[in-house]
């Protein structure tokens, strides 16, 4: 079996069982006091190190159905050119065992939407595998990213119709942050300081969240382009377009927070955990 090695450092998550199995298991003792609705069909969440949107990932992984058999974590990080990329490998390693991929599902899936084999490292799907596993123990793994181009809207339609092909009851986690503000991103619309903050709260990741709940997935685009509120915005655009394909219109948002609710600096992050159920 060729698996997917560990590429992140131990400062984005845990590299020992018992430390990862921790954090989760304190992250759904927190999630069961204030649970949100369980059986989504598709989540958006973040990808920035666990210490600052760990616990907000998790919350938006719950939510997903936890019958599934398979698990599409969809990642980004890709121009409007870029192809759409899979990992090859049999499984993924993760601190808490091997995740295995589903291979009938993208062998499947790449006779309708063609793409090139994902050989970088990079941290919007791998960020996610150890939750995955924590959460879905006994399901298999589709590890794909795409680019930030309208075509990814439809790439999520393919992914649910071939889903339905093979009988495989699928869920999918869309893997984007959302406004990088400040210095570090070169993004100072706003200046420095708490009215930059509740800017980007209340008005840019705001206009996003809005555009992803009310479905208007142009407008996803376009926010993420010319806001610069979203990173991956083809994970998001693929998430909806799987919802839709599946009947799951009802999108909600679980939660909201930025990297600044844990340590304020002139330069933070936002991040939006949004569920989509039928």
């Amino acid at each position: 079996m060729i698996l997917r090695k560990r590429a992140l450092g131990e400062g984005w998550y845990p590299e020992l069982e018992e430390e990862t199995r921790l954090f989760l298991d304190e992250a759904a003792e927190t999630i069961a006091e204030n649970p949100p609705s369980r059986g989504a069909l598709a989540c958006m969440v973040p990808h920035a190190g666990w210490y600052f949107s760990g616990a907000l990932a998790a919350r938006g992984i719950y939510t997903l159905d936890a019958d599934a058999q398979t698990v599409v974590v969809l990642g980004g990080h890709l121009p409007p050119s870029g192809p759409v990329l899979y990992a090859e490998e049999d499984g993924a390693e993760t601190p808490l065992g091997v995740l295995e991929a589903d291979g009938e599902f993208r062998d499947a899936l790449r006779e309708t939407l063609p793409g090139q084999s994902d050989t970088r490292a990079d941290n919007t799907v791998e960020i996610q595998l150890p939750l995955v596993k924590y959460f879905f123990p006994r399901s298999r793994l589709l590890h794909i990213r795409l680019p930030a181009a309208w075509a990814s809207f439809r790439s999520g339609k393919i992914i649910g119709e071939t889903a339905r092909a093979l009988g495989r009851k699928t869920v999918v986690i869309a893997s984007t942050d959302l406004t990088h503000y400040g210095p570090n991103y070169g993004f100072t619309p706003r200046g420095i300081g708490r009215a930059a903050l509740d800017w980007v709260k209340k008005t840019n990741d705001a206009a996003f969240i809005a555009s992803v709940i009310k479905g208007r997935a142009r407008d996803i685009l376009t926010r993420a382009e010319e806001d610069r509120s979203a990173c991956s915005a083809g994970a998001v655009l693929g998430a909806l377009g799987f919802a839709q394909d599946r009947g799951a219109g009802n999108a909600v948002l679980v939660d909201y927070g930025t990297s600044a609710d844990r340590d304020m600096a002139s330069s933070f992050v936002g991040y939006g955990v949004i569920a989509w159920y039928c």
